[in-house]
């Protein structure tokens, strides 16, 4: 399953170490609440056999905003959870940061997550 075309439930994989995860989406929000920061939260909850890990993609609200702007693209919450997800489906089948519970997103990462969902088949945003 391609996690583009569906953020809320898909497979990531192989990890390094040759495991395969299924990937939940549990929620969006706006991390004032949360942590007192001005990012937009995405919670996804990883599980693989018995191994189950929680992790949230932040993504600053101000790069986010310079990124739909420059793209044109409106910002959507579907939007924010797939370039989360993109990045989470990276984490898995790098290993980088897998470690870490909660990762923030740079302007980079956000642009080349954009990208990657431009040369994707059409899907609702």
């Amino acid at each position: 399953m391609n996690a583009m075309e569906n953020f809320r439930q898909f497979e990531a994989g192989p990890d390094p170490f040759g495991r395969t995860w299924k990937v939940e989406f549990k929620w969006l929000q706006t991390a004032i609440s949360l942590r007192h920061s001005d990012t937009v939260d995405v919670k996804f909850v990883l599980q693989e056999e018995e191994t189950r890990a929680q992790k949230t993609v932040a993504m600053p609200h101000i790069d986010l905003l310079e990124l739909s702007k420059k793209t044109g693209r409106t910002m959507t919450d579907a939007w924010c959870s797939r370039l989360a997800a993109l990045h989470l489906k990276h984490m898995i089948e790098t290993g980088e940061d897998i470690e870490k519970d909660l990762v923030t997103l740079s302007p980079a990462e956000l642009a080349e997550y954009d990208a990657q969902l431009q040369r994707a088949p059409a899907h609702a945003t």
